[in-house]
């Protein structure tokens, strides 16, 4: 049976998951352990990776090799940026994910992966720069459940980055270069090595704190993360079942 593999990128951000797993059992390698169980008839496997793009890419891979998952998620908290209408406590999915560090930065302005001819994959004739694609069909599976529902979603773009922004300027800045909904230190390099592997990849966050002037007083992890990992657990348990639910919209666009 080939189970789901769910990654996070700190303990908090799998409570939940692991505590909701039936004969769950913890098993230990010298790079990544995991927590193995059943979810109804869904063999699932967590890993709780670490911080940041290297340890994220790293368990991606290795685990995909090791258990050859029908699907990967990837989940955690994430910081809204402004204009996103994102609140905290609210939940997005990525349709696309953008690695925004890679690249180079110029007196006359910042260049991508793009306009330095630097492929980060390429598969074929396609070449891909700084943003990786996740699966359309299943990220449009998640909006559908979250809407019959009556859960807020949002759908868009993720950045993907290694210093956080701690300004509204900064902010600022990545929403005018990207057009995203929010960023985060995992989400680009779990989609990338999906990619590469031909792997479904769903990223499901929940909104921690609005990228502004730096006030940890604001944030609210616990609840960010408490409202992803219930979401996370509803859509395994729908993920099997027919589709008795069929979406309220036909066409559910990005935000």
């Amino acid at each position: 049976m080939r189970p789901v593999l769910i990654i996070t990128a700190v303990r908090q951000e799998a409570k939940l998951l692991e505590k909701a797993l039936v004969a769950a059992s913890r098993v230990n390698t010298p790079a990544f352990a995991t927590v193995n169980g059943m979810l109804g008839g869904i063999a699932v496997v967590i890993c709780v990776a670490g911080v940041g793009k290297i340890n994220a890419a790293a368990a991606t891979a290795a685990l995909i090799e090791r258990h050859k998952p029908r699907l990967v998620i990837n989940t955690g908290c994430a910081g809204a940026y402004p204009g996103s209408g994102l609140a905290i406590g609210d939940l997005a999915v990525a349709s696309v994910e953008i690695l925004g560090d890679e690249g180079a930065l110029t007196s006359l302005g910042w260049l991508g992966l793009r306009e330095m001819k630097l492929p980060y994959l390429v598969q074929g004739t396609r070449r891909y720069y700084n943003e990786i694609p996740l699966s359309c069909h299943i990220s449009e599976k998640a909006v559908q459940l979250a809407d019959y529902c009556g859960i807020g979603l949002a759908r868009g773009r993720f950045v993907t980055v290694s210093t956080c922004s701690g300004t509204t300027l900064k902010g600022e800045e990545l929403v005018h270069r990207f057009g995203a909904l929010a960023e985060n230190m995992e989400g680009g390099a779990v989609a990338l090595v999906c990619l590469r592997y031909g792997v479904d990849c769903l990223e499901i966050r929940g909104i921690s704190n609005l990228v502004e002037e730096r006030n940890l007083e604001n944030w609210d992890i616990s609840r960010a993360v408490e409202a992803a990992q219930r979401f996370v657990l509803k859509y395994l348990e729908e993920m099997d079942r027919p589709d008795s639910h069929p979406p309220r919209h036909s066409v559910v666009p990005d935000v």
